[in-house]
Parts: structure tokens; sequence; C-alpha cells
């Protein structure tokens, strides 16, 4: 898949009560493969068509982020993308290089909220959508502090691509 393809992300709180901590799920509706990655807890994987992928995050996770792979060729663990690559591994302990746009959140705990933003920063501009109510636009630059959101804690999040 070309790293031109337009990658559409939709981010939504859908709030539960439970224990300080988040579900994300990651599902992609794209016609193609789409590889999906995740900082600090996730690491990555190959979405084809159709799929998902659940992850659990702890409370207090701070600065986690997901953000979507495209061109992507591995072999055992290794090999490159064209967007978004995290020095060459399938499973991300690196946050991705340019070209890529991320949704980047923090995980309260206890009673403490979540935060999320988009950021564009070091997008390529490809289209990205967060349907939540309180998310009309993304960061743009490293001080555009307007732009990150308040969640109640013990939320859950779904991000697809291509909604």
């Amino acid at each position: 898949m070309a790293a031109s393809s337009v990658v559409v992300f939709l981010l939504l709180a859908a709030f539960v009560a439970g224990a300080s901590a988040a579900t994300f799920t990651i599902k992609n509706n794209c016609p193609y493969t789409v590889w999906p990655a995740a900082t600090p807890v996730g690491g990555g994987r190959q979405l084809n068509s159709g799929q998902t992928w659940t992850l659990d995050v702890p409370a207090g996770t701070s600065s986690g982020r997901i953000w979507g792979r495209t061109g992507c060729s591995f072999s055992n663990g290794r090999g490159r993308c064209a967007s978004g690559d995290c020095g060459g591994a399938l499973s991300c302990t690196l946050s991705g290089q340019p070209p890529l746009t991320l949704a980047e959140f923090t995980i309260g705990s206890g009673d403490k909220q979540d935060f999320y933003d988009i950021s564009v920063i070091d997008g390529n501009g490809r289209n990205l959508q967060c349907r939540a109510p309180r998310c009309p636009d993304a960061y743009l630059f490293p001080s555009d502090n307007s732009k990150n959101h308040p969640c109640r804690g013990n939320s859950n999040y779904r991000v697809t691509f291509c909604p």
C-alpha cells in the first residue's frame, strides 16, 4: 500500500465504570492491511481488513501513542514501513518516524481524568477524524495546548482506521 493512501482514525470515548484502566479497541475497516503501533503498551501488529486488536492500558500510563503504519514489510518481526516506521520493528518500543499522525493519551489513576489529543505535528496531510464531542481539531505545533481534551477516568477508547 502506497504511503500516500488516506488513513482515517476514529477516536471515541465509551464511558464505563470499573477499574482505573482503559481498553483501546483498534479496528481496521480499510480495504487494505494497516500495521498499527502503540507505545508504551502494545507494541504493534499487522491488522488485515476487518481485524481488531484490543489493548489493556494500565492506570497511570502517560505519553501513550497510537499511530498507523503503511507500506510495511516484515520478516521475523523485523522490516520497515513507508510511514510511521519505528526502527524497523513490528512491535514498537520507539515512537514512529514521520510522516505519521498520532492519537496521544494519558490514563489517569483512581478517579483522575484521562486526557487525549490528536497530533499532526509530524503528519503528512493524512486525514484524521476524531468523533468525540470535544475534539474538533488537532495539535498543529508543539505548544498548541488548547487541543488536549479531558475525559472521565475509567473510559474505554476506540481507534478505527477507515471508519
